[in-house]
């Protein structure tokens, strides 16, 4: 017997591997992959650093919060979302997102991140001095709301391939008897 049929909703910092692990994982289950920051995008027509430039980070925040609304509607079939890394920052989004699938919180160290980042210059908050720092911060900050969404926290391992992360995530989803549907 199958278990539920739940949406898969990846969490973390900027730069956590949300993203990459998201499209294998999607693979890997045989759903469809959304990268909520690639919808909203689409929807702005530009990039987000261009968009947060413009209009400020509320603005994306609220754009953000419409989009997430939008991709967990209770109509929506079973997928792989990876969100923004400061989706949870709004209570509504946390509660969205928990109710509406199975969060895994991505939980990536500020410096692990900052190995594979460090040249990226799409990340709005990560344009200061010493993005090391930022992360480290936005890892104090936001790590109790990616906890209090999240059904499961996978904490990454230096080195670890995605290939044995996505295996790592599949095994915890099926013990915990979350089946998606068949391909």
């Amino acid at each position: 017997m199958r278990g539920p049929q739940l949406s898969i909703h990846l969490i973390g910092l900027p730069g956590s591997g949300k993203s990459t692990v998201g499209r294998h994982l999607a693979r890997r289950l045989g759903l469809p992959f959304i990268d909520s920051d690639h919808v909203i995008e689409q929807r702005i027509g530009g990039s987000i650093r261009g968009f947060f430039d413009r209009e400020g980070e509320a603005a994306f925040r609220d754009l953000e919060e419409e989009v997430i609304l939008e991709l967990t509607e209770a109509n929506v079939p079973p997928q792989v979302l990876a969100t923004g890394g400061g989706v949870v920052i709004r209570p509504g989004n946390r509660t969205r997102l928990r109710e509406r699938g199975t969060v895994v919180y991505l939980n990536a160290s500020p410096e692990e991140i900052f190995r594979h980042i460090r040249h990226d210059q799409t990340r709005p908050l990560l344009q200061v001095g010493s993005p090391l720092d930022r992360l480290r911060e936005l890892q104090r900050e936001r790590d109790p709301l990616y906890r209090e969404a999240a059904h499961f926290v996978i904490s990454p391992e230096r080195g670890k391939n995605v290939a044995a992360l996505v295996q790592h995530i599949a095994m915890q989803l099926e013990l915990a008897g979350i089946r998606p549907p068949s391909p």
